[in-house]
């Protein structure tokens, strides 16, 4: 760090865990992660796609949640660093391109038009039937789902699930 650089402190959460303050949640959770692993999508397009949302949504803990699990299940340090950047980035399949642009048109506000006009739904059933896109689509709303949870309760990124939240208020 630089002298003109100021650290940034590690979120304090506000909220005690979800699963314990809402103990169905973990089932929902289970139910979320079945469906967008259902494999008409592979997994790590998945993944792709859903770093791209927090990053999109700009939130650090989803961001660096999904960016573990890619590291976790083998993906290239090259490809999740060029999520961000991912039209000009020579790392991904024409698919996974259509995955990207679909992401980004669900969640960026379109100011003049349709966020998902005709082109390029026809663009993203070039490379996924009908159940792929429905899966595409829950696996950009699991992420949404998240986001209020972890902009509210503001988790502890990168840290395990015990350590993310804050210590049970005593009853």
């Amino acid at each position: 760090m630089n002298a003109s650089q100021t650290p940034i402190a590690t979120p304090t959460p506000r909220l005690s865990d979800p699963t314990v303050l809402i103990p169905e949640m973990p089932e929902l959770t289970k139910a979320l992660y079945q469906v967008t692993g259902n494999g008409s999508i592979p997994r790590n397009t998945i993944g792709l796609i859903q770093l791209r949302a927090g990053q999109i949504v700009g939130n650090t803990y989803l961001t660096v949640l999904h960016t573990g699990i890619l590291r976790n299940t083998g993906e290239t340090e090259e490809r999740i660093t060029a999520v961000a950047t991912w039209r000009d980035a020579p790392y991904f399949t024409p698919a996974e391109r259509a995955a990207f642009a679909l992401t980004d048109a669900v969640l960026e506000a379109a100011a003049h038009s349709e966020r998902v006009p005709d082109e390029l739904y026809a663009q993203v059933a070039e490379h996924y039937d009908e159940k792929a896109i429905a899966t595409l689509a829950m696996a950009i709303g699991q992420v949404n789902f998240f986001v209020p949870l972890a902009t509210i309760g503001k988790p502890r990124p990168g840290t395990s699930p015990s350590k993310q939240w804050k210590a049970a208020d005593p009853a």
